[in-house]
């Protein structure tokens, strides 16, 4: 009986061992199930936290992505309207320039033109002043002119003229140079002393004679009458006045003679000064020669006004008037063969 109860009850523990330790290991399983999954749980919601964290920087940064490309489009819809504002002022800037163009070399053209035009003029007027006056100063100031109204063409066939054109300028200052104008002046002076020379009927005493008969002294010594004598006394000396003429017979004029005289005088002078411009020597000079005998002839030689114009007649007597002068036949080629050029050009 015991030991049917013994054997009865070892079943009986074993299987209430048994169960225990499966009770604990399910739990001890559980246990460790419920540790895993409340891990697992923590590092999920980690996790989740994380990517909520991670979500909303994006987001951020997508926000300001989205920010930042808007910009970027404004300022690209800016750039493309700037761009084609650029483009347009540059169209016409192109359209401007052309314009622009076309109408500097139309100007340079005209000034060219312009320029030779003068030049040609001037040199007319050179030649002119050479030919029909031989005035070489004047002419050789219009030369100088030319030149200088070429400087501003830095063109080729505008130096070579250059060059022309000096050469004609030192061809011209080697030449004598006679002041025309200063003779013609002298020439005058000349004819207006001829209507004031005094005749040698009409000479009245010197300057010098009245200033001594005004500064001689009175005698001493004496009383009023006889001071009254003295001074009819040299009344009566002044009616007649007694002079060394080195011409044996002065020529002494009428009225009307005298006037033909002055006039014929003036008539002289003005020969002289045709012939003067005219570059005649001989007319020149017999003119001169045939005043110069007039005055030495009919005229007081003492008096002021007919030394200062024997002087006169002496300065421009010893001036050569004769002269080659050129005939700037190489300038006015030059310029003709310019002018063809243009013409040329311009067709």
């Amino acid at each position: 009986m015991n030991d049917d109860t013994t054997l009865m009850t070892s079943p009986i523990r074993k299987s209430s061992l048994f169960a225990k330790t499966a009770l604990a290991l399910v739990l001890l399983a559980l246990g460790t199930l419920a540790w895993q999954w409340l891990n697992t749980r923590q590092r999920f919601n980690e996790v989740e936290r994380s990517l909520s964290y991670k979500l909303n920087e994006a987001e951020i940064l997508n926000q300001q992505a989205y920010t930042l490309a808007k910009q970027a489009q404004e300022l690209s819809a800016q750039a493309n309207t700037r761009t084609k504002i650029l483009e347009q002022k540059l169209a016409e800037s192109r359209d401007q320039q052309e314009v622009l163009q076309t109408l500097y070399d139309q100007l340079a053209e005209n000034r060219e033109a312009t320029a030779l035009a003068e030049v040609e003029q001037l040199l007319a007027l050179a030649n002119q002043q050479l030919q029909l006056a031989g005035n070489v100063k004047s002419a050789l100031l219009a030369l100088q002119a030319a030149e200088k109204r070429m400087q501003s063409l830095d063109l080729p066939r505008a130096i070579q003229l250059r060059e022309t054109l000096n050469n004609e300028i030192e061809s011209l200052r080697k030449l004598p140079q006679i002041d025309i104008t200063q003779i013609t002046q002298q020439l005058e002076i000349l004819a207006d002393l001829s209507g004031r020379l005094p005749l040698i009927s009409e000479r009245q005493p010197t300057l010098n004679a009245q200033a001594a008969k005004a500064n001689k002294p009175q005698p001493t010594g004496v009383n009023s009458l006889q001071k009254f004598g003295f001074a009819i006394w040299e009344d009566i000396k002044d009616l007649v006045t007694v002079e060394r003429i080195d011409r044996p017979e002065p020529a002494l004029l009428s009225a009307d003679h005298a006037f033909y005289l002055r006039e014929n005088l003036r008539l002289r002078l003005l020969t002289a000064r045709i012939a003067l411009l005219q570059h005649d020597e001989d007319t020149y000079r017999a003119d001169i020669k045939t005043v110069h005998l007039w005055l030495n002839r009919y005229f007081d030689t003492k008096h002021p006004d007919t030394i200062k114009a024997f002087k006169i007649l002496q300065k421009i007597s010893a001036k050569n008037i004769t002269i080659e002068v050129p005939t700037l036949t190489e300038s006015l080629s030059a310029v003709s063969r310019y002018k063809l050029t243009l013409e040329q050009e311009g067709q």
